[in-house]
């Protein structure tokens, strides 16, 4: 399942987390186990995440960083878009990631 693409009409902001915002689909607080999307621009699902890496290797403005997420059930860590505003929209995150847990929209809001 990948990340909704539309998770802006779908999801609620409930925090923010080193600058940016966190989404979840029922407006509760992330949990160890649902810790929803992190970022607009740069939306990564940490949900889905599978941390892999690619992302990280492949983004020339280092958008992301490596968080720890303990207990989460797919993965310790993820990669936060802690850095979204540097984002040129090249897309190769989105075309990198294997199980779809990026979105990249420069019209969305959030977009500096």
């Amino acid at each position: 399942m990948a990340i909704d693409p539309e998770f802006e009409d779908n999801y609620e902001e409930v925090e923010r987390h080193e600058g940016h915002r966190v989404w979840t689909p029922d407006g509760e607080d992330p949990t160890e186990e649902k810790q929803g999307i992190h970022g607009t621009h740069v939306a990564v699902d940490f949900d889905i995440c599978i941390a892999d890496g690619a992302c990280l290797e492949d983004c020339p403005v280092d958008v992301f960083e490596w968080v720890d997420t303990p207990g989460h059930p797919e993965s310790e860590i993820k990669a936060d878009p802690t850095h979204e505003d540097q984002c040129i929209d090249c897309m190769l995150c989105v075309d990198v990631c294997p199980v779809d847990a990026i979105d990249v929209d420069p019209s969305r809001a959030g977009r500096i």
